[in-house]
Protein backbone atom coordinates (compact mmCIF):
# COMPACT_ATOMS: atom_id res chain seq x y z
CA UNK A 1 0.00 0.00 0.00
CA UNK A 2 1.19 3.46 -0.93
CA UNK A 3 2.37 6.17 1.70
CA UNK A 4 -0.71 8.28 1.19
CA UNK A 5 -2.91 5.14 1.50
CA UNK A 6 -1.38 4.52 5.27
CA UNK A 7 -1.88 8.41 6.00
CA UNK A 8 -5.65 8.31 4.76
CA UNK A 9 -6.11 5.45 6.79
CA UNK A 10 -5.36 7.32 9.80
CA UNK A 11 -7.89 10.01 9.01
CA UNK A 12 -11.00 7.56 8.81
CA UNK A 13 -12.48 6.68 11.73
CA UNK A 14 -13.78 2.81 11.97
CA UNK A 15 -17.24 1.76 11.22
CA UNK A 16 -17.60 4.39 8.32
CA UNK A 17 -18.92 4.44 4.63
CA UNK A 18 -16.53 5.12 2.13
CA UNK A 19 -16.23 5.37 -1.40
CA UNK A 20 -12.57 5.47 -2.73
CA UNK A 21 -12.97 7.53 -6.24
CA UNK A 22 -10.21 5.65 -8.64
CA UNK A 23 -9.87 3.29 -6.22
CA UNK A 24 -6.89 0.81 -8.53
CA UNK A 25 -6.58 -2.09 -7.86
CA UNK A 26 -8.75 -1.49 -4.23
CA UNK A 27 -6.01 -2.07 -2.23
CA UNK A 28 -7.09 0.92 0.17
CA UNK A 29 -10.67 -0.63 0.24
CA UNK A 30 -9.61 -3.84 0.96
CA UNK A 31 -7.60 -2.60 4.27
CA UNK A 32 -10.56 -0.83 5.20
CA UNK A 33 -13.55 -3.58 5.05
CA UNK A 34 -10.62 -6.24 6.88
CA UNK A 35 -9.14 -4.28 9.82
CA UNK A 36 -11.54 -1.05 9.64
CA UNK A 37 -14.57 -2.36 10.16
CA UNK A 38 -15.87 0.13 7.04
CA UNK A 39 -17.98 -0.69 4.24
CA UNK A 40 -16.28 0.65 1.68
CA UNK A 41 -16.68 0.84 -2.17
CA UNK A 42 -14.92 1.76 -5.20
CA UNK A 43 -14.70 3.52 -8.53
CA UNK A 44 -12.53 3.33 -11.23
CA UNK A 45 -11.81 4.24 -14.87
CA UNK A 46 -8.76 1.41 -15.63
CA UNK A 47 -10.99 -1.53 -16.29
CA UNK A 48 -8.16 -3.67 -16.01
CA UNK A 49 -8.13 -2.49 -11.77
CA UNK A 50 -11.53 -2.94 -11.97
CA UNK A 51 -11.14 -6.32 -13.25
CA UNK A 52 -8.48 -7.12 -10.22
CA UNK A 53 -10.59 -6.09 -7.95
CA UNK A 54 -13.75 -7.27 -8.71
CA UNK A 55 -11.95 -11.07 -8.86
CA UNK A 56 -10.68 -10.25 -4.85
CA UNK A 57 -14.33 -9.96 -4.08
CA UNK A 58 -14.07 -6.30 -3.74
CA UNK A 59 -17.36 -4.07 -4.27
CA UNK A 60 -15.46 -1.73 -6.85
CA UNK A 61 -17.46 -0.68 -10.23
CA UNK A 62 -16.32 0.65 -13.60
CA UNK A 63 -16.84 4.72 -13.64
CA UNK A 64 -15.31 7.94 -14.18
CA UNK A 65 -15.25 10.18 -11.48
CA UNK A 66 -15.88 13.22 -13.65
CA UNK A 67 -18.92 12.26 -14.87
CA UNK A 68 -20.43 9.53 -12.61
CA UNK A 69 -20.49 10.83 -8.92
CA UNK A 70 -23.11 12.74 -9.74
CA UNK A 71 -25.47 9.54 -9.71
CA UNK A 72 -24.77 9.00 -6.09
CA UNK A 73 -27.24 10.05 -3.18
CA UNK A 74 -26.25 13.09 -1.28
CA UNK A 75 -24.99 12.08 2.28
CA UNK A 76 -23.95 8.75 0.94
CA UNK A 77 -21.23 8.31 2.81
CA UNK A 78 -18.87 9.36 5.63
CA UNK A 79 -15.98 10.11 3.79
CA UNK A 80 -14.99 10.47 0.17
CA UNK A 81 -11.80 9.58 -0.87
CA UNK A 82 -9.63 10.64 -3.89
CA UNK A 83 -6.22 9.30 -3.49
CA UNK A 84 -3.47 10.71 -6.32
CA UNK A 85 -6.32 10.71 -8.56
CA UNK A 86 -6.98 14.73 -8.65
CA UNK A 87 -4.36 15.81 -11.12
CA UNK A 88 -6.01 13.45 -13.65
CA UNK A 89 -9.07 14.66 -13.58
CA UNK A 90 -10.75 16.56 -16.51
CA UNK A 91 -12.95 18.92 -13.56
CA UNK A 92 -11.17 18.68 -10.13
CA UNK A 93 -13.30 21.81 -8.69
CA UNK A 94 -16.40 19.75 -9.48
CA UNK A 95 -15.25 16.38 -8.53
CA UNK A 96 -14.46 18.12 -5.52
CA UNK A 97 -17.85 19.71 -5.33
CA UNK A 98 -19.06 16.52 -5.43
CA UNK A 99 -17.31 14.76 -3.11
CA UNK A 100 -18.19 16.51 -0.41
CA UNK A 101 -22.42 16.78 -1.51
CA UNK A 102 -21.84 12.75 -1.55
CA UNK A 103 -19.83 12.85 1.64
CA UNK A 104 -19.79 14.37 5.08
CA UNK A 105 -15.46 14.45 4.94
CA UNK A 106 -13.63 14.31 1.42
CA UNK A 107 -9.95 13.34 1.85
CA UNK A 108 -7.87 13.88 -0.93
CA UNK A 109 -3.60 13.25 -1.77
CA UNK A 110 -1.83 14.18 -4.71
CA UNK A 111 1.48 15.43 -5.69
CA UNK A 112 2.82 18.53 -4.68
CA UNK A 113 3.81 20.57 -8.46
CA UNK A 114 5.38 23.08 -5.26
CA UNK A 115 8.38 20.54 -3.92
CA UNK A 116 11.76 22.29 -4.47
CA UNK A 117 12.63 19.30 -6.48
CA UNK A 118 10.20 19.80 -8.96
CA UNK A 119 11.11 23.97 -9.29
CA UNK A 120 15.01 23.44 -9.73
CA UNK A 121 14.59 20.92 -12.52
CA UNK A 122 12.09 23.52 -14.51
CA UNK A 123 14.45 26.10 -13.74
CA UNK A 124 18.18 24.18 -14.35
CA UNK A 125 16.98 21.87 -17.27
CA UNK A 126 13.59 24.02 -18.32
CA UNK A 127 11.86 20.58 -18.66
CA UNK A 128 8.97 19.02 -17.14
CA UNK A 129 10.26 17.33 -14.41
CA UNK A 130 10.43 13.62 -13.33
CA UNK A 131 10.86 12.56 -9.83
CA UNK A 132 9.45 8.57 -8.16
CA UNK A 133 6.19 10.38 -7.94
CA UNK A 134 5.85 12.37 -11.26
CA UNK A 135 7.37 9.20 -12.81
CA UNK A 136 6.14 9.66 -16.06
CA UNK A 137 7.20 11.91 -19.08
CA UNK A 138 4.82 14.74 -20.17
CA UNK A 139 3.82 13.54 -22.92
CA UNK A 140 2.87 9.80 -21.13
CA UNK A 141 1.56 10.77 -18.11
CA UNK A 142 -2.55 10.78 -17.45
CA UNK A 143 -1.71 13.87 -14.94
CA UNK A 144 -3.20 16.90 -16.79
CA UNK A 145 -4.03 19.30 -13.76
CA UNK A 146 -1.08 19.08 -11.85
CA UNK A 147 -1.20 21.33 -8.52
CA UNK A 148 0.26 23.21 -5.91
CA UNK A 149 -0.47 22.82 -2.06
CA UNK A 150 -1.02 26.16 -2.00
CA UNK A 151 -3.35 26.06 -5.14
CA UNK A 152 -5.41 23.56 -3.57
CA UNK A 153 -5.86 25.90 -0.46
CA UNK A 154 -6.84 28.96 -2.15
CA UNK A 155 -9.47 26.48 -4.15
CA UNK A 156 -10.74 25.22 -0.93
CA UNK A 157 -10.49 28.59 0.51
CA UNK A 158 -12.54 30.24 -2.31
CA UNK A 159 -15.43 27.22 -2.36
CA UNK A 160 -15.94 27.81 0.88
CA UNK A 161 -14.60 24.07 2.10
CA UNK A 162 -13.06 23.50 6.22
CA UNK A 163 -9.88 21.91 6.23
CA UNK A 164 -10.10 19.75 8.86
CA UNK A 165 -6.16 18.49 9.20
CA UNK A 166 -3.63 18.34 6.57
CA UNK A 167 -0.38 17.04 5.99
CA UNK A 168 2.90 16.70 3.49
CA UNK A 169 5.25 13.72 2.93
CA UNK A 170 7.76 12.69 1.45
CA UNK A 171 8.05 9.68 -0.92
CA UNK A 172 10.40 7.99 1.98
CA UNK A 173 7.88 7.78 4.62
CA UNK A 174 8.36 10.39 6.49
CA UNK A 175 6.36 13.66 7.45
CA UNK A 176 7.04 17.11 6.73
CA UNK A 177 7.57 18.82 10.34
CA UNK A 178 6.15 21.93 9.13
CA UNK A 179 2.71 21.48 9.88
CA UNK A 180 2.03 24.95 10.93
CA UNK A 181 3.20 26.44 7.60
CA UNK A 182 1.85 25.44 4.66
CA UNK A 183 4.33 28.08 2.87
CA UNK A 184 6.94 25.57 4.28
CA UNK A 185 4.99 22.31 3.60
CA UNK A 186 4.53 23.46 0.01
CA UNK A 187 8.38 23.79 -0.67
CA UNK A 188 9.44 20.47 1.32
CA UNK A 189 6.61 18.04 0.97
CA UNK A 190 6.76 15.63 -2.42
CA UNK A 191 2.69 14.74 -1.84
CA UNK A 192 -0.06 16.31 0.04
CA UNK A 193 -3.37 15.14 1.63
CA UNK A 194 -6.40 17.14 3.12
CA UNK A 195 -9.12 16.48 4.72
CA UNK A 196 -12.13 18.77 4.33
CA UNK A 197 -15.78 19.23 4.86
CA UNK A 198 -18.31 21.78 4.54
Amino acid sequence: MRLDQRCIIDMIKQQSKVLDIGCGDGSLIDYLCRYHQCDARGIEVDMSYVTKAVGKGLPVIHGNADFDLQHYPTGGFDYVVLSRTLQAVNRPREVLQQMLRIGRYAIVSFPNFGHWTLRLQLLLKGRMPMTNVWGKYWYETPNIHPCTMTDFVNLSRKEGYKIERWMAIDDQGGRAPWERSIRLANFFGEQALFLLTR
